[in-house]
């Protein structure tokens, strides 16, 4: 799989590369592939034809320029803020959120094993031209619901708020932080949560109850991935309220709705000028956004970069040939990997090809993961306890001009 700092990226940044960008960004970028991502690409099912092209062939197309190597898609927000209001912990440590692992026993230890996951196959349908009839509908009621989505009621409702206006978006987030750890108003913000995430109403008493018995400590110490998400909310409703964000484009919702995600990245990259404004606002020293148009740029200098490595190095295929990114010239992968990866050159200069021998003893390990018996019930282990993780997943045999893997792995 691929290495590279943890990135979140949206379709407008996706959208304007092409495909030999994107293999790049696959190769050295490991992609964090957000639900948001999915659904804004599969709504172009129900766009107009654009110069030419159907719907079906733009949603191939960012299916196609999408990472395979290493991406995996997060958790939908929902599912971990439900979970941690009823008590399972949701670390925020830049790092995907992923479900669907199998612990299974080897010789070696407990592991977990993950399976390409429904997204990706999804994916690869997509670069064809073959949709569900399930994601068709699903893509019409997205975009009637977004249609219908009324920003001038959120401006009614905080165009006045208790405090007065905002005057900018640092203003924004701090009154919204405030809010969110609720001082004096603990429960309702605690009610006010699972209100806005659709928590069923078998399970808020739960929550309640389990609230209760810890002292009704403010939502940040109770849920602190929750009280992110709550705060995102607010901030960008307050901004409505002062006119800072425009209530003329229902998709603003849809856009700020990226930032649920920035727990479980190191890197932000969009073209989206709401992005651009509003990210900086809720990253962590440990973080960093980009503009799409930058990240495009340098990877069309790696690619001219590793274009001029002879012929029969490129026949090999990019994965047996870039390990790391560019040491000579100003790139800024570069410069990312010196920053998330501080590491990574210590490896420099040794042979990262494995000998005959070692590739054998890798394909009876990974022989072993594949056949090992699963252990009946939920895993006992996470990734980092775990003894081995793998993940399986296709990687296309070429993208673009490049070739991706040796002719004989193809085989």
């Amino acid at each position: 799989m691929s290495l590279g700092p943890i990135t979140i990226f949206d379709k407008s940044a996706l959208q304007a590369l092409n495909v030999d960008e994107a293999l790049w960004f696959s190769i050295f970028y490991m992609a964090n592939i957000t639900p948001l991502f999915f659904v804004e690409s599969l709504a172009d099912l129900e766009k107009a034809s654009l110069k030419g092209r159907s719907p079906e062939q733009l949603v191939g197309e960012i299916a196609h320029k999408t990472p395979v190597v290493g991406a995996r898609p997060n958790v939908h927000h929902r599912k971990l803020c439900v979970a941690e209001l009823l008590g399972h912990e949701v670390g925020i440590e830049r790092f995907p959120m992923i479900a669907g692992g199998r612990e299974v026993m080897t010789v070696d230890g407990r592991g977990l094993t993950f399976d390409q996951p429904p997204e990706a196959e999804a994916l690869e349908r997509w670069q064809s031209g073959q949709f569900l009839d399930v994601e068709r509908l699903f893509a019409r009621r997205w975009r009637r619901g977004l249609s219908g989505l009324d920003l001038g009621k959120v401006y009614e409702s905080y165009r006045n708020p208790p405090g007065g206006r905002v005057k900018n978006l640092a203003a924004a987030k701090t009154t919204a932080e405030q809010l969110v750890r609720g001082d004096g108003r603990r429960f309702e913000m605690l009610k006010f949560a699972m209100v806005a995430l659709e928590v069923p109403p078998v399970l808020r008493q739960q929550i309640l109850g389990r609230w209760k018995s810890l002292g009704g400590p403010p939502l940040p110490e109770f849920a602190r991935y929750t009280a992110h998400v709550m705060t995102v909310d607010l901030f960008f409703n307050l901004a409505i309220g002062s006119d800072l964000i425009g209530r003329d484009r229902p998709s603003n919702k849809i856009d700020i709705a990226y930032l649920y995600y920035l727990p479980f990245c190191m890197v932000f990259v969009s073209n989206d000028h709401l992005h651009e404004r509003c990210v900086p606002h809720f990253l962590g020293d440990d973080q960093q956004f980009l503009s799409g148009r930058e990240v495009k740029n340098d990877l069309s200098k790696l690619d001219a970069y590793f274009l001029r490595f002879p012929e029969h190095v490129r026949e090999r295929g990019v994965l047996s040939f870039a390990h790391n990114p560019p040491v000579d010239g100003d790139f800024l992968v570069t410069r990312l990997w010196d920053r998330f990866l501080p590491g990574w050159r210590d490896g420099l200069g040794k042979d990262p090809l494995l000998s005959p021998e070692a590739i054998e003893k890798v394909r009876q390990i990974a022989k072993e993961m594949n056949e090992a018996p699963p252990i009946e019930g939920a895993p006992s282990v996470d990734i980092q306890a775990a003894k081995f993780v793998r993940f399986r997943s296709h990687v296309p045999i070429k993208m673009g001009k490049w070739r991706t893997v040796p002719p004989e792995a193809s085989e």
